[in-house]
């Protein structure tokens, strides 16, 4: 079985990102380098906001904001198939049922 990494933006909305692993733990390290790569740019735009945003005030609520907008997406190894098309056997239709005689 494979697997691929989808990133939920914003914690809700999943976007797929065609990678595909062919091990879980493999699948799983990548998700960990994505969520290294949000932090690190958060980080690196906060030392650059504590210097530049003279208000305390409206460094606070932009640093809240750039917060959210980067470490609020996460993402996840969900498994993926090989794109052959299942299809559903044949079920046998149903009986109806007995109507009540008035």
């Amino acid at each position: 079985m494979k697997w691929m990494l989808v990133v939920l933006v914003g914690g809700v909305t999943p976007v797929n990102t065609d990678l595909l692993f062919d091990k879980f733990a493999d699948c799983l390290s990548a998700e960990e380098q994505m969520r290294k790569h949000y932090a690190d740019a958060f980080e690196a735009w906060d030392k650059w906001a504590a210097v530049n945003i003279e208000r305390r005030r409206d460094y606070s609520k932009a640093r809240e904001a750039q917060a959210k907008r980067l470490l609020s997406n996460v993402g996840t190894c969900v498994p993926h198939g090989d794109g052959a098309v299942v299809k559903p056997e044949a079920s046998p239709s149903p009986t109806p049922s007995p109507k009540p005689s008035p």
